[in-house]
């Protein structure tokens, strides 16, 4: 029997994973790695600490295996932007990551000028910071040289998995997937190329950019002496979009919500890109065959962050599996909200100069209220999400969720009081993982087809709403209120 490799590339850590043939995960190796904040507003990561993690845990799960690996899977943080040298493969400047706001003013000069409906035709999306076009543009403008030597064709742009891929066969492949290439804010949707008039709006060199494939593809193999043989990469996606894939969210009207250090709500439409609601963006799903497959999106900027932060910046517990049990302690939230705007806000705000508050506070308040707050946040943005994508309708008929918090029940249930629909949570909650292996194997024809995918797929415990009508609205509406207040805080445009 052939082993599948996953390579989970996160936002605040790098994880390899072993999954046998039939989707079963054999063993996994993590590393969590520093995340670098040199201004506010600002988010960068070592590309070389990156690459490093990645061989090593790489090497240390394929040590643990029995049978060959048959193929590697790449699951990525998405829109983080990397500019290296094609000769030498060295980064010119760190990972600018996809929580770094250092470009909302030239996005708020672009959107004066009228660009915003070019962009939103084009790609689905809107014209914010949080996507790598920006950010690309700002690394070749602040870099001496950079620009001369990307209309050279002497260096290469890629998110993380193009990265990934070029270290992985050694320069020999300079590659994307298409729902990677979705989020560049540079990638027609619905005619699946780089659109030229984009690349002239980000004054953007066409010789930096990746080639474009399907997620299941033959993309390469890894250069000698990496591992005990040569792997095939044979699959990659973003990371939401492996987590849809992993979630087996083949259907239109299927939904999932992953919910890592932030939260992305993903809604399967399909062969047809619906027209983007308000605050909501229109997603490349994921493509196979040559056929794209799209989805309504909306991201959530912070959800597992802000209980990083209490935990990192605040000390009020030692490991997030606490979280559950602290909230339990309080039989409300005793008022007490927080909104996680620590980059802005996301969808369906987008709102870039929101601050982080935490408001509500007595003199009886405590750890336990402000971590609880912080869990009730992630319910109530989500709530956000799925009336801007339903355009005020009715829930999907159930929520498929994954993520590190959706290990916790005390969340999952609130969340679905808050929604008011049931909550169903895999036997498998590394789905963006499994879904990275389920592309692979589909390449290889592990997975014959979206059916063997789909019976591959377990389900795990199912949370029904019990809320009253009455308490979920007071409840919500506080939120409503806290949001107003982040919103309205004045912040200086010298951070952005």
């Amino acid at each position: 029997m052939s082993h599948l490799l996953a390579i989970d590339q996160g936002t605040t850590s790098t994880r390899s994973l072993l999954f046998d043939s039939s989707g079963t995960l054999l063993a996994a190796v993590q590393r969590e790695f520093a995340q670098s904040y040199p201004q506010p507003g600002w988010v960068e990561h070592d590309p070389q600490t990156i690459w490093r993690d990645v061989l090593e845990t790489a090497r240390e799960v394929i040590a643990k295996s029995n049978a060959p690996v048959a193929a590697i899977g790449i699951a990525n943080q998405r829109e983080t932007t990397l500019v290296w040298e094609r000769a030498s493969s060295t980064p010119i400047y760190p990972a600018i990551v996809w929580q770094d706001r250092r470009t909302a003013s030239a996005c708020e000069r672009l959107r004066r000028e009228g660009a915003e409906a070019l962009v939103r035709a084009s790609t689905g999306l809107l014209l914010d910071p949080y996507f790598s076009a920006t950010k690309l543009a700002w690394i070749l403008d602040h870099v001496p040289g950079a620009r001369a030597r990307a209309e050279r064709g002497e260096l290469a742009f890629g998110t993380i998995d193009s990265f990934l891929l070029w270290h992985l066969t050694k320069g020999a492949v300079h590659a994307t997937d298409a729902a990677n290439a979705s989020r560049t804010m540079l990638f027609d949707i619905h005619r699946q190329l780089w659109d030229g008039d984009l690349l002239k709006l980000f004054d953007i060199p066409e010789a930096l950019l990746p080639e474009v494939h399907d997620n299941n593809f033959l993309y390469g193999v890894t250069a000698p002496g990496l591992f005990d043989r040569q792997i095939p990469v044979a699959g990659m996606a973003g990371d939401q979009h492996a987590a849809l894939i992993g979630q087996a969210c083949f259907d239109a009207g299927m939904a999932k919500a992953t919910y890592g250090t932030g939260c992305f709500f993903l809604l399967n439409t399909g062969q047809e890109a619906l027209p983007p609601a308000k605050g909501i963006l229109t997603a490349l799903a994921y493509r196979t065959g040559g056929r794209p497959v799209y989805a309504v999106e909306g991201s959530i900027f912070a959800a597992g962050a802000a209980l990083t932060w209490l935990r990192d910046r605040l000390g009020l517990f030692k490991d997030v599996s606490q979280t559950g049990a602290m909230a339990a302690q309080l039989r409300s939230n005793e008022g007490v909200y927080c909104v996680p705007a620590f980059a802005g806000l996301g969808a369906p705000y987008w709102d870039p100069d929101a601050r982080g508050l935490i408001c509500g506070l007595t003199l009886d308040s405590g750890p336990a209220h402000m971590v609880r707050a912080a869990l009730e946040s992630a319910a109530y943005q989500t709530l956000d999400l799925m009336r801007a994508i339903t355009s005020g309708g009715g829930p999907p008929r159930t929520l498929r969720i994954d993520g590190g918090m959706a290990a916790n029940d005390w969340f999952c249930q609130f969340l679905a009081d808050i929604i008011a629909a049931p909550v169903e949570r895999p036997h498998m909650l590394e789905a963006t993982a499994q879904g990275a292996t389920f592309l692979a194997g589909l390449t290889l024809g592990v997975f014959p087809d979206f059916a063997a995918i789909s019976a591959a797929w377990v389900p795990g415990a199912r949370f029904e709403p019990r809320m009253s009508g009455a308490e979920r609205d007071r409840l919500i509406a506080g939120w409503r209120m806290a949001v107003a207040r982040a919103m309205s805080f004045p912040v200086s445009r010298e951070l952005t």
